[in-house]
């Protein structure tokens, strides 16, 4: 099965890139409601197309899309805290988090695929409160919360079946330039996610270009590859990885996972691609 995992900042023309390659589910952030010419060729989860939040200027949301026939998609709907029965998908954040259960339609009885939940996941920049007085926005609050959600289904210690991956919005294995404060912070985000039983599996290097020139503030042997680029950057000049995948370990034996951070290959947004490969594997 091939995956894609991409933030795709609001913008209309990925939708249209999406349509052009041979992927069979996009896992999306950030995505506004696709046009009208792309939404009759495609098949979303029903949720709307916007973001929990004070600010009603959130028309976008994460979001898992069936762009092949080579998978069968049953969506699961996420649900508000506060709505959400026991056993139901309860989301802190509506429009943070996309879930469904995926499985190939045929797949091959000597190599098989078995069903498992892919979740794409958005961890939203949040302010401290006004008595602290802060300038700082943070992430891993939010970063936090969406694994609190996911969480759900883990329903065991292992064999559990589950491929999360989006923007997180924070930086693994260094702090902003260098503080180990922020280094420890963002560290709990990736120890949270190993302590339920999902592996971190990318990307990283040799899988997608290493930042070049080699900024300061990256540890010298770090595997890091940019995902992401500012408004004063480029893909070709993009230092920071914002984006991760997560599997559980069973499953991860069976994901590549892969960047598509070439600066001819990065694709109309600020983030690149994330390319999700998963391959026959064991139950």
């Amino acid at each position: 099965m091939k995956i894609i995992s991409w933030n795709i900042a609001r913008r209309v023309s990925p939708w249209h890139c999406l349509l052009d390659m041979d992927v069979d589910i996009a896992l999306l952030q950030e995505a506004a409601e696709p046009p009208a010419e792309v939404a009759e060729r495609i098949e979303v989860d029903p949720a709307p197309w916007r973001t929990a939040g004070a600010d009603a200027d959130r028309p976008w949301r994460a979001a898992v899309v069936r762009l092949s026939d080579r998978a069968c998609v049953e969506w699961i709907e996420p649900k508000s805290i506060e709505v959400a029965g026991p056993g139901e998908f309860a989301v802190s954040r509506p429009g943070t988090l996309a879930a469904a259960t995926v499985t190939p339609p045929n797949a091959d009885p000597q190599s098989p695929i078995l069903p498992f939940v892919v979740i794409s996941m958005y961890a939203p920049w949040l302010r401290p409160h006004t008595s602290t007085k802060s300038s700082w926005i943070l992430s891993d609050g939010s970063a936090h919360r969406a694994i609190s959600d996911l969480s759900v289904f883990i329903g065991q210690q292992a064999r559990h079946r589950l491929l999360a991956a989006g923007d997180l919005n924070i930086l693994r294995g260094y702090g902003d330039y260098g503080d180990t404060y922020w280094a420890k912070r963002y560290e709990s985000v990736f120890a949270r996610m190993e302590a339920l039983g999902l592996s971190l599996v990318g990307p990283e290097a040799p899988h997608g270009r290493q930042a070049d020139p080699w900024p300061d503030e990256l540890p010298p042997a770090s595997k890091n590859v940019p995902t992401y680029h500012s408004s004063h950057q480029s893909p070709a000049t993009a230092t920071r990885q914002l984006d991760f995948v997560f599997a559980s370990r069973g499953l991860a034996k069976s994901v590549k996972v892969r960047a598509l951070n070439e600066p001819d290959r990065w694709g109309p947004s600020d983030h690149c691609r994330i390319a999700i490969e998963v391959a026959g594997s064991d139950s």
